[in-house]
Order: C-alpha cells, then sequence, then structure tokens
C-alpha cells in the first residue's frame, strides 16, 4: 500500500516495531522506521496517515490514539483497516480448544483488540479526532497456506505465551486445521476515517 501512496505523489514515512518489516519496506524503497506506534513522538508532521493490519496489535491503545493525533497536522486525516468485534473468532475458538484439550491452558490476556465500531470511536475521540466513521466488514478471506501455518506463524506469540514446545506446534496446527475443516478464515475487518480537527 506504501509503494501505491508513493506512486500517487505522495511522501510517504513508514512505521513498525518490527525490525523484519522496516527492513523489508526499506528493500522496497520505503523510508521506514522503527517505532512503537505507541511511542511515536511526531509533532504535526504529516498531511495524512493510514494503517492496515496494525491497530488490532497495539494494546496501548489510547497511546497509540494520542500519538497517531499528534503526529498530524490541523485538518489531517487518519483512515485504515483492523481487526474488528468477532475477528477471526471461529479460528481463536478452536486453537484454545485444541490448547486446552493437549494440556495447554491459553493465555488468559488479551493479545489483540478487535473493538466494535463504537469502542473504537470512543478511544479516538478521546484522543481529538472528529467524524470519525467506523463500521464492521465481513471478509472471509482463504488462507493461502492453510489454517495449520496461520496458527504457527500468526499465532506464534499466543503460543508461546501458552508454552507451547516449538516440536508440537505443527501438531497442533494440523489439529486446528482439522477442526475447523476450511482453509477460509473468518475476518471481521474495521475500515475507519477520521480527521484532526482544523
Amino acid at each position: 500500500m506504501s509503494l501505491r501512496i508513493i506512486d500517487r505523489g505522495a511522501e510517504v514515512v513508514g512505521v513498525d516495531n518490527s525490525p523484519e518489516m522496516v527492513a523489508a519496506a526499506r528493500e522496497k524503497g520505503v523510508y521506514a522506521v522503527l517505532v512503537n506506534a505507541a511511542d511515536m513522538t511526531f509533532d504535526r508532521e504529516f498531511d495524512a496517515a493510514f494503517s492496515n493490519a496494525t491497530l488490532h496489535w497495539v494494546l496501548d491503545k489510547e497511546m497509540a490514539a494520542k500519538a497517531i493525533f499528534n503526529a498530524l497536522r490541523l485538518g489531517g486525516r487518519f483512515a485504515g483497516e483492523m481487526g474488528g468485534e468477532g475477528n477471526l473468532a471461529k479460528l481463536r475458538e478452536a486453537l484454545d480448544d485444541v490448547l486446552v484439550a493437549r494440556g495447554f491452558g491459553p493465555p488468559t490476556y488479551a493479545a489483540n483488540w478487535y473493538p466494535t465500531p463504537d469502542e473504537f470511536s470512543a478511544v479516538y475521540e478521546q484522543a481529538g479526532f472528529k467524524d470519525i466513521d467506523a463500521r464492521l466488514i465481513e471478509r472471509p478471506t482463504p488462507l493461502e497456506h492453510g489454517v495449520a501455518a496461520w496458527v504457527t506463524t500468526f499465532r506464534k506469540g499466543w503460543l508461546d505465551r501458552a508454552g507451547v514446545p516449538e516440536d508440537e506446534r505443527a501438531d497442533i496446527g494440523a489439529a486446528v486445521a482439522d477442526r475447523v475443516g476450511t482453509d477460509v478464515a473468518d475476518y471481521v475487518r474495521l475500515r475507519f476515517v477520521m480527521r484532526k480537527p482544523n
């Protein structure tokens, strides 16, 4: 997405807390900085901000909302998409069921923030944004590499916190895939647009 924005003539600064993602962006010619969204210190430097599939990983949501607000110039726009209420509910339930059946208690604290539109809007209104339009969109999505690979890749942190040894993860992924019975993920996305007042 950053390359498309650049192709339209904008100057882009990418932000990620993963060294690997920052390196990948830089390899593609995108200027990127290594920082957590909640720790950004930009001060009225951007006309617009865009986020894709990131904010549901940022549990310090109030700090992130304020940092994004501070990064924008007056009248600046913020748009994006993230996981919303009900996102991956079937997959997450199947994974937790398999973990419990194999003697691993799933972590008791949240790994993601999947808000309702009202919950999301409340956080961003508190940060100072106006004209917030946030809505849920169901988007069933085929998983290119299947459910088992999704478990071992995208739920690696969950498996880490549950104490699952590396040599058991592939079997757990296969068991989740068998339980779900499809390679279509039950994504529910929250799409939003808002602005910083003039």
